[in-house]
Order: structure tokens, then sequence, then C-alpha cells
């Protein structure tokens, strides 16, 4: 069974993407699955603690062949230029351990605007910075959090697929499951 991490909004912070980065080596995952705004922390947000874009592009390109990236409102195509992977994929359907997902930003979806989802998919979404698990009609929607930003008094989070979805603080430890 693979093990993959995934991750959104790291905002161009190199401390938190070295801190994900050494819990990705911890972990043993085999994939690492970005939800986007990877290099820019965006005009609403503060800067993040080390924004430093160039070391996380420095720390990100290594892994270019582990990496599955979907575009956020803050990925550019002058990001494109730097990094080593894609990064303009407004969205990508993976299939992992028995989970149908559909990966997205989220920025661009409503209620009216929803990829295309049957019975048990998973929709996977970045943008709010708030981690969640919400079953909504047919599909199973899901955010990791944020690496960088997190809002709402939530963890500096990520996600592990593995048996089931984990999400963890940045510590590694478990605060909910999707049980």
């Amino acid at each position: 069974m693979e093990k993959i991490m995934i991750a959104s909004d790291i905002h161009g912070s190199a401390y938190y993407c070295r801190k994900l980065l050494e819990r990705y080596k911890e972990e043993q995952a085999q994939r690492l699955v970005l939800l986007g705004d990877i290099l820019y922390h965006g005009p609403r947000n503060d800067l993040p603690k080390e924004y430093a874009p160039k070391e996380v592009i420095s720390m990100l390109n290594p892994l270019r062949d582990e990496i599955i990236c979907v575009r956020g409102n803050c990925d550019t195509e002058v990001d494109q230029m730097v990094l080593d992977f894609n990064v303009l994929a407004e969205q990508a359907y993976v299939n992992f351990n028995g989970y149908s997902i559909v990966l997205a930003h989220g920025h661009k979806l409503d209620d009216k605007n929803i990829p295309a989802l049957k019975e048990g998919d998973v929709l996977l979404c970045g943008h709010t910075h708030v981690p969640l698990c919400e079953k909504r009609g047919v599909y199973t929607y899901m955010n990791p959090g944020s690496v960088s930003i997190p809002k709402e008094n939530t963890a500096n989070s990520y996600m592990i697929l593995s048996d089931k979805f984990y999400w963890k603080t940045l510590e590694g430890k478990v605060y909910m499951t999707n049980d």
C-alpha cells in the first residue's frame, strides 16, 4: 500500500517547507501531493515565517519526480519557469489505495462549478487554510489545512493517505481522520 503526503499553501515559507519535507522523509511517503500556492504569499496574507521562495524552489525541485501539484490562485506562469514540476494544472484525477480523488486548489469551485464526481469520490482542495472532512452529497470534500499560514486557530498541518486519511500537525501528531 502506497503512502501519500498531501499538503497545501506553503506560500514561500522556507521554514515550513523544510519542516514539511522533514516529515515527508520521516513518513516515508512515496508521493507528495501539493494543492497549490507554493511560492507567493498573496496580497491578503502576511508574510509567512522565513519567506524565501528561492529556498523553497531549491528544496522542492530535487523531488520533481515525486510531486503531483495543482495550481493555486497565487501560482503563475513565472513560478513554472523556476519549478521543475508542473504547477499549472487546474485539476488532476488520481487513484490511490482505492480512493478516486480529484485534486484542485479550490478557489474556482462552488456549488455550481465542481468537477465530475461519482459516489464515493474525494474532492481534495486547499485554499481555505482550514482542515476539513465533510460529506457533500455523493462525494467527500477534504482539505489538509495550510502548511505555513493556518486559519481559524488550526495547526500548521498536512495529510497522509495510507489505509485512510490522517490529518497531522507538522510535529507528526494525528488530530483527525476520515473515519
